[in-house]
C-alpha cells in the first residue's frame, strides 16, 4: 500500500488522471451527468495534462488549477449540459394511454373526471396549466 503512495507521489499526473477517471464514472454511472463531478473530472484531466507537459510543476499550483479550472467549466459548461439534460426525449411511449381520444363519462375538471377506456373508467383531471378549448 505505501508503493501506491510512493508511485502517486513522484507521478502526480497519473494521480490527476486516475481522480479524473474516478469522477467519470462515478458521474456517469451513479448521478447521471448533474454536473458537479463532471466538472471537477474535467479540470483533474487537464490539469493532469499540463503537468505531463511541464506547464505546472508543485501540488499547490496542481490543486489551484483545479480548483480554477472545476470552476471555469461550470460556469461555461452549465448551461448547455442543463439544456441538454432537459432536451425533450421524442414522444412519451410510457404508458398506452398517452395520445388516446377516449370517451368521457363524467366531465372533467380540474378536481374531478371520468374516462373510459378498456371497458375501465379511470379518474382524468385538466392540467393546472391547461385551458378549455371551445
Amino acid at each position: 500500500m505505501n508503493s501506491v503512495f510512493e508511485y502517486f507521489a513522484q507521478h502526480q499526473d497519473h494521480l490527476l488522471y486516475t481522480i479524473a477517471g474516478i469522477c467519470l464514472v462515478l458521474e456517469l454511472s451513479v448521478l447521471g451527468m448533474s454536473g458537479p463531478l463532471l466538472f471537477l473530472a474535467l479540470s483533474c484531466f487537464l490539469t493532469g495534462v499540463m503537468v505531463t507537459l511541464g506547464v505546472i510543476n508543485g501540488w499547490e499550483m496542481e490543486v489551484l488549477s483545479v480548483g480554477v479550472l472545476a470552476a471555469l467549466s461550470a460556469v461555461l459548461l452549465w448551461k448547455p449540459l442543463k439544456k441538454f439534460q432537459n432536451a425533450g426525449g421524442g414522444r412519451d411511449t410510457s404508458s398506452d394511454m398517452i395520445g388516446k381520444i377516449l370517451p368521457v363519462t363524467r366531465a372533467i375538471t380540474r378536481d374531478q373526471g371520468t374516462v373510459s377506456y378498456s371497458g375501465i373508467d379511470w379518474q382524468a383531471r385538466l392540467d393546472a396549466t391547461s385551458c378549455y378549448r371551445s
